[in-house]
């Protein structure tokens, strides 16, 4: 009898809150607790070694909670789970710093957060619940909420944001991989900024430029905000409309990412890219346009997406995709005569340079994949490597 196994991944559901007034004003206040509790914590992590050369742990603050509460009565109406949360955050972070340490990159110490700086509460465990209308939180109550998609599988975790003035739920669980019937199709990926993709069936997928579209809009508003005074209410009336401005292009962005990565993930079986250094491309001169086509985000979304739908995404070594001769081999920098034409000066083969890329990623994904069917079929019954 054949067993079925069924796999599991982590997804998240964003929904809109819409709180009353004094809701809203529980939740401002509980903002303000935690960001006071994690910059009391970094405090006191900071003074300890400082004076003492004495490490304070996040399981050592945990545990005077309860003292903090008796000497601070406003912290009895934050959840106990929110309050280790915000803990646990500090000592992440902590722990980041300490491994970049080690790592020789740039550590960054974690920072106080100022006012406007601690946008989220975690409920990590329990304390929270949900159905069609609206959206329980312990300590804070029902809070209306727009489902406008159904929640699936089992409950994680609920994380309240306050973005740009308007709140929202995130809610983290856990459901069954739904895996695509196979459709017999690889695919190799190669992007760029004039294009945002190029595959290698030949499909070219434009780049929206969505932040260079919104830059005259945000050069009109962030000029405002320069002249206006601080600490007055029109400037924080202009600051929210330049806020405003950015996440509508972040919005635009991610929309574009999940169609793009979806229709890849649907149509193929295999999707290969090349494994790029993003963060280090984002800092050389096309910083601008990298951080516009946000490979980073994309690339993300489609492992994300091949995990639920049974696919397979490989990220290939992107050293001499653009020179090498899909045809031929011949590799020297001479075969990419422009930006988009390349000619092999071996054996004259001519094409777009970004199609030529797209072509040499899938062929290097594909050994990957026949080394990994031919242990598959080793370990496989009535198959032995000795025979």
């Amino acid at each position: 009898m054949t067993q079925i196994h069924t796999t599991t991944h982590l997804k998240t559901f964003r929904y809109r809150l819409r709180p009353t007034k004094a809701q809203e004003a529980t939740l401002t206040e509980q903002l303000r607790l935690c960001r006071g509790l994690y910059n009391a914590a970094l405090q006191e992590r900071r003074d300890a070694y400082r004076k003492a050369k004495k490490t304070v742990t996040g399981y050592d603050q945990m545990k005077r909670l309860t003292e903090i509460k008796a000497d601070l009565p406003e912290y009895k109406g934050v959840y106990s789970q929110v309050l280790q949360d915000v803990l646990k955050r500090l000592d992440k972070a902590f722990k980041a710093f300490f491994r970049r340490i080690k790592e020789g990159s740039k550590p960054g110490y974690p920072r106080f957060k100022g006012a406007g700086w601690y946008d989220s509460i975690c409920y990590p465990q329990s304390g929270f619940s949900v159905s069609e209308k609206t959206a329980f939180f312990s300590k804070i109550g029902n809070i209306r909420i727009r489902l406008h998609r159904p929640l699936e599988g089992k409950l994680k975790t609920a994380t309240i944001t306050r973005d740009c003035g308007e709140w929202y739920v995130s809610y983290v669980c856990e459901v069954e991989s739904q895996p695509l019937p196979e459709t017999g199709s690889q695919v190799g990926v190669d992007v760029g900024t004039a294009y945002f993709c190029i595959t290698s069936d030949g499909e070219f997928v434009e780049n929206p430029r969505h932040f260079q579209r919104s830059m005259k809009a945000l050069r009109v508003k962030q000029r405002s905000l320069s002249r206006k005074k601080r600490g007055s209410n029109r400037r924080k009336k202009t600051k929210a409309a330049v806020a405003k401005l950015h996440r509508k292009v972040a919005r635009q962005r991610l929309d574009f990412h999940h169609k793009t990565a979806t229709k890849l993930i649907r149509e193929n079986d295999l999707v290969a890219h090349e494994d790029l250094n993003v963060s280090g491309m984002g800092r050389g001169n096309l910083a601008r346009s990298i951080h516009d086509v946000g490979w980073g985000q994309f690339f993300s979304l489609l492992a994300v997406k091949a995990v639920s739908a049974g696919r397979q995404v490989i990220r290939v070594d992107p050293k001499y995709t653009s020179q090498a001769c899909n045809k031929c081999g011949h590799t020297c920098k001479a075969n990419r005569v422009s930006q988009s034409r390349f000619v092999c000066q071996s054996c004259g083969h001519t094409a777009n340079a970004d199609w030529n890329a797209a072509l040499n990623i899938l062929a290097r994904a594909l050994p990957s994949v026949q080394n990994v069917e031919v242990m598959r079929g080793l370990r496989s019954p009535g198959i032995h490597s000795g025979e």
